[in-house]
């Protein structure tokens, strides 16, 4: 069940800074399996499936709570500080 999240800013996701995939795998040749927006930045990064597991990383290093799948036909958010989908 989807709980409402304190982190979730209203109005629509930024745009994707590096909409063709992961910011880190396309920078150091990495590979990706799925991928993650931040709905801060517009931080394209990898899932915790993938390798590099950017988009967690990412989320460690900036405190940046709410991420959204950026895999075509998918919606679904998750927010890293209270552990669930949003």
């Amino acid at each position: 069940m989807t709980a409402t999240c304190a982190h979730l800013a209203d109005g629509e996701p930024p745009t994707a800074r590096t909409p063709d995939g992961c910011e880190e795998c396309l920078a150091n040749g990495g590979y990706w399996l799925h991928l993650r927006l931040c709905l801060t930045c517009g931080h394209v990064g990898c899932c915790d499936s993938s390798p590099g597991k950017h988009a967690t990383v990412h989320f460690s290093r900036t405190g940046h709570p709410v991420i959204q799948s950026f895999q075509p036909g998918e919606d679904w958010r998750w927010c890293y500080i209270d552990e669930q989908p949003v």
